[in-house]
């Protein structure tokens, strides 16, 4: 699912300001440690898990290797992101495997929604929601190209199924996750990479 963006952002600051996945990392395991003075300190050992197991056992379908080999120009990709985000969790992994995967043909940062309302505010999800993550797509002089997120549309259909009813929806979704074994958000990458190997062949 894309989301609609304000163009009048200067992403070059924020991108200046973001850290490296390996940072992040760091970051999370500091707030992890510091316990139940962190207010999100029910969900982070969790999160946690499910990152960790997916940094070290998962692997990137053909299809989308293909596709990553394929690129044709470098992008940047800025991941708006929180630790305490479940969706987060499972997902950032896999676009850190991609950035991983491409060799340096994307160069891949994540930064804090709640330190950066102006920039969230600017990707809100169906126009209200400050949901997370968003993965925005740059290209090499730091102009806006796309942005996707917070989940795939399979899992957005249920979140709001589930929210329509008055039902929590937490539980359903990471169930969801699992069976799912991240092929829809692979998919989703995919079509992400392959349109910008489609845009650079009409500019060709």
């Amino acid at each position: 699912m894309t989301t609609q963006a304000n163009t009048t952002i200067n992403y070059r600051d924020y991108f200046d300001k973001a850290i490296s996945y390996e940072a992040y990392l760091n970051n999370f395991q500091a707030e992890i440690g510091i316990g139940d003075k962190s207010k999100f300190a029910e969900y982070l050992p969790q999160n946690w898990s499910r990152q960790s197991r997916l940094d070290r056992k998962f692997k990137l379908r053909e299809d989308l290797q293909n596709a990553i080999d394929n690129m044709k120009k470098p992008i940047h990709w800025l991941v708006i992101t929180e630790h305490w985000c479940g969706d987060a969790s499972q997902i950032n992994p896999i676009i850190n495997k991609v950035a991983v995967a491409s060799q340096g043909k994307i160069d891949l940062r994540f930064i804090y929604r709640d330190e950066n309302e102006s920039l969230i505010d600017a990707h809100l999800t169906d126009g209200r929601s400050r949901s997370i993550p968003i993965l925005i797509q740059l290209d090499e002089n730091y102009n806006l190209i796309s942005s996707y997120g917070p989940r795939p549309a399979v899992a957005q259909d249920l979140v709001k199924s589930l929210l329509a009813g008055g039902s929590a929806y937490s539980i359903p979704l990471h169930t969801w996750y699992a069976k799912d074994k991240q092929q829809s958000i692979q998919q989703d990458l995919t079509m992400l990479i392959a349109a910008l190997a489609l845009e650079s062949n009409d500019l060709d």
